[in-house]
C-alpha cells in the first residue's frame, strides 16, 4: 500500500478510523522553520467532525501533537512526527458490514486486493486518514507563505445542483469563506445549500458537491514535465482524496467550447515582468506555473455510507437488506475545504524545493 507522497517533501499517512490515532511523517522540511501545534491546529480544527448539525456528530477534538523533528519551537530538518489520538471510537457500529460490503464503498475492493480489512469506519479508507494529510499540509503552507507569500483559499462553489456565483479570486479569504457552515461564501448561495444538506440529512441520504481552490503569488517555474507537470501533480493529489469523482483546472471543461482565439490568455507587461491578461489556463502553461493564480475544481461524490436501507448482496452473493449505521456526514465538501487546501500546499512545496535545487545548479 503505497501511503507516502512527494519526492523531497515527503508525507507518510498513518491509522485507521477507529485505531487509538491517525497522522504523519513529514520528511524534507526545511530547517529553521518556526513551529508548534498552534501553527497545525487551525486547520484541523476546520477539518474536525461534529461542527456544526451539516456534518456527522461524531465528537473529535483532534488536537495534534508534534514528536520529533523540531526543537526550541523550530524544524530541525529531520522527520516531523505528528499525532492525534482518536477519541470518540465506535468500532460495534460496523459489526454487520463485516459480513456486507457497503455499495459504492471500498470494503468489497479492499478485502478483494488485501484478503482482509479494517471494516470499522472503513479503515484506511475513511476520510479519517486526511487528518495525516491536512497536519503536514499545514506545514508545507507555512513554508510557502514565509517563503513566497502564497495564499491557499478553497471554497464550496457548488452542492448537488446549486452553483454559487464566480467569486473575487484575488481578495477571498478564509474568514469570508468560514462565515458560513456551508464554506460557500455567497450568502443567497449558501442558505440554499445548507437547506439541501438538512432535507438530504433528514432523508438519510447524502449529496456531492463541488470545491474550487486559488492558489495566489505562485512563484513562476514550478512543474516538472513531462510526467510531473504541476497540473498533473495536482490532479492526481486531489482525486487522491477519498470521494473525489473529477479535477478540472482553469477553463476546464467549459474550455472544450471555445475557439483557440477566445481561449488564448494575451502576454501584458504587470509590474516588471510579463502576465496574462486572461487566465484561462488557470496558472499553468505548458505544465509550468505562470505567476497568474492557479485555480482548479474537485468534484465530490455523494458520501457512499448512508442511514437509508439499500438492497445489496454480502460476501457470499446472498441478498440483504443494508441499513448502515456509524456517523456520516451528508455532504462531505464544507469539510473537505481543508483538506484540499493541505494537498495543494504539499504539491506546490515539493514542486518548490525541486525548483530551488535547479536554480542552485543552474549557470542562468
Amino acid at each position: 500500500m503505497s501511503s507516502t507522497l512527494g519526492t523531497l517533501y515527503r508525507v507518510t499517512t498513518f491509522g485507521e478510523s477507529h485505531c487509538k490515532g491517525v497522522g504523519a511523517i513529514v520528511d524534507g522540511c526545511p530547517p529553521g522553520l518556526e513551529l508548534t501545534e498552534a501553527d497545525i491546529q487551525p486547520q484541523l480544527s476546520r477539518r474536525r467532525p461534529g461542527q456544526s448539525d451539516l456534518s456527522t456528530p461524531r465528537q473529535e477534538a483532534d488536537q495534534v501533537i508534534i514528536y520529533s523533528g523540531t526543537e526550541f519551537g523550530r524544524t530541525l530538518g529531520t522527520p516531523i512526527m505528528l499525532l492525534v489520538n482518536n477519541k470518540d471510537q465506535r468500532p460495534q457500529d460496523y459489526g454487520e458490514m463485516s459480513r456486507i460490503p457497503r455499495p459504492s464503498h471500498a470494503d468489497f475492493t479492499y478485502q478483494m486486493k488485501y484478503g482482509t480489512r479494517a471494516s470499522s469506519g472503513g479503515g484506511r479508507s475513511s476520510a479519517r486518514e486526511t487528518i495525516g494529510r491536512v497536519a503536514a499540509g499545514a506545514i508545507a503552507e507555512k513554508w510557502l507563505r514565509e517563503t513566497y507569500g502564497t495564499e491557499i483559499v478553497a471554497w464550496v462553489s457548488a452542492v448537488g445542483d446549486i452553483d454559487a456565483p464566480e467569486m473575487d479570486i484575488e481578495r477571498l479569504d478564509r474568514t469570508e469563506v468560514d462565515r458560513r457552515l456551508v464554506r460557500c461564501p455567497d450568502d443567497p448561495t449558501a442558505d440554499r445549500m445548507e437547506e439541501l444538506i438538512k432535507e438530504v440529512l433528514a432523508a438519510k441520504d447524502s449529496v456531492g458537491g463541488v470545491l474550487t481552490c486559488v492558489c495566489r503569488r505562485v512563484p513562476v517555474g514550478l512543474g516538472e514535465p513531462v510526467f510531473d507537470k504541476l497540473e498533473a501533480r495536482l490532479a492526481q493529489a486531489m482525486l487522491s482524496l477519498p470521494a473525489t469523482k473529477g479535477f478540472d483546472i482553469g477553463s476546464g471543461f467549459a474550455g472544450t467550447r471555445m475557439r483557440g482565439s477566445l481561449h488564448n490568455d494575451p502576454f501584458v507587461r504587470k509590474g516588471q515582468g510579463l502576465g496574462t491578461r486572461t487566465n484561462r489556463s488557470g496558472g499553468v502553461q505548458g505544465g509550468i506555473s505562470n505567476g497568474e493564480p492557479i485555480v482548479f475544481r474537485v468534484a465530490f461524490k455523494p458520501v457512499a455510507t448512508i442511514g437509508l436501507a439499500q438492497e445489496t448482496a454480502d460476501f457470499d452473493g446472498e441478498p440483504v437488506t443494508l441499513t448502515a449505521k456509524g456517523r456520516h456526514d451528508p455532504c462531505v465538501v464544507p469539510r473537505a475545504v481543508p483538506i484540499v487546501e493541505a494537498m495543494a500546499a504539499l504539491v506546490l512545496i515539493d514542486l518548490a524545493l525541486q525548483q530551488r535545487g535547479r536554480q542552485l545548479v543552474s549557470p542562468l
